[in-house]
């Protein structure tokens, strides 16, 4: 069985002292691709170094909802020229922990959906508790390739989001009890359908509290798996060619 995670931050501390063993173990465990996700200048250096050291790892270069204070165009940009970055993203808004205020999230959001479109690449987006102004920003924009990442909306805005032709990424928040996203995924079109741990967070039953990983993917393609009647083999195959297709990786 082939996997692969399209939504890791494998460059954070939460690795800093067993980084090389986990990845090893990842890949042994069948974890074949890697998109390691910035979420700044700096995060996006680090990912783009993991890129160099392993070839199984691309990166994408953005700024999340929490560090647009540091926003600056000029690097985004010279990043994006890289050959190893295969998105812009993860960009958008987060209304949750309300970083930085909404209009502030919203320009930069906008700043980068349009870096997106002038250079033609796939959009890794963050939304949290601002489904509908996500939503109406990108309908502005009409971006081709798009993927909301660790999905939080109900089946309506999934629906909204799947009539566009965007993907929809699932965690291992699918494993918990309190989870709604079964009928979600009973509804994603079988092309549409992404998988990621958002590693190090988010970690499935058995592991919740714990530091997540690639490794734990399994549980992830398992829980789908089972909700849609389908053999594991199939749900990782098929999420695996989506994510090639998406990131061209």
């Amino acid at each position: 069985m082939r996997i692969y995670e399209t939504h890791a931050h494998l460059d954070f501390d939460n690795y800093k002292s067993d980084r090389e063993r986990v990845l090893m173990s990842c890949f042994k465990a069948g974890v074949e691709k890697i998109i390691n996700i910035g979420i700044d200048a700096e995060s996006t250096e680090k990912s783009l170094l993991l890129s160099e050291k392993y070839p199984q790892i691309k990166a994408t270069a953005g700024y999340h909802p929490s560090t647009i204070q540091k926003y600056d165009e000029a690097r985004l940009r010279e990043q994006l020229k890289h050959k190893n970055i295969k998105a812009l993203g993860e960009i958008g808004l987060d209304y949750y922990r309300m970083y930085n205020p909404a209009e502030m999230q919203k320009k930069i959001f906008e700043a980068q959906l349009q870096i997106a479109i002038e250079l033609n690449l796939p959009i890794v987006i963050h939304d949290r508790d601002a489904h509908q102004d996500c939503y109406e920003i990108l309908m502005r924009y009409k971006p081709n390739k798009v993927v909301f990442h660790c999905f939080s909306g109900d089946v309506n805005f999934a629906e909204k989001v799947l009539n566009q032709g965007w993907y929809i990424s699932i965690t291992g928040v699918i494993t918990y009890k309190n989870s709604n996203l079964d009928n979600i995924v009973r509804i994603i079109p079988r092309d549409k359908l992404l998988i990621e741990t958002d590693c190090p967070y988010l970690p499935p039953i058995p592991f919740r509290g714990k530091r997540n990983t690639p490794e734990y993917l399994v549980y992830i393609i398992q829980r789908i798996a089972d909700i849609v009647k389908l053999p594991p083999t199939t749900i990782s195959e098929q999420t695996f060619v989506n994510a090639e297709r998406f990131f061209e990786f």
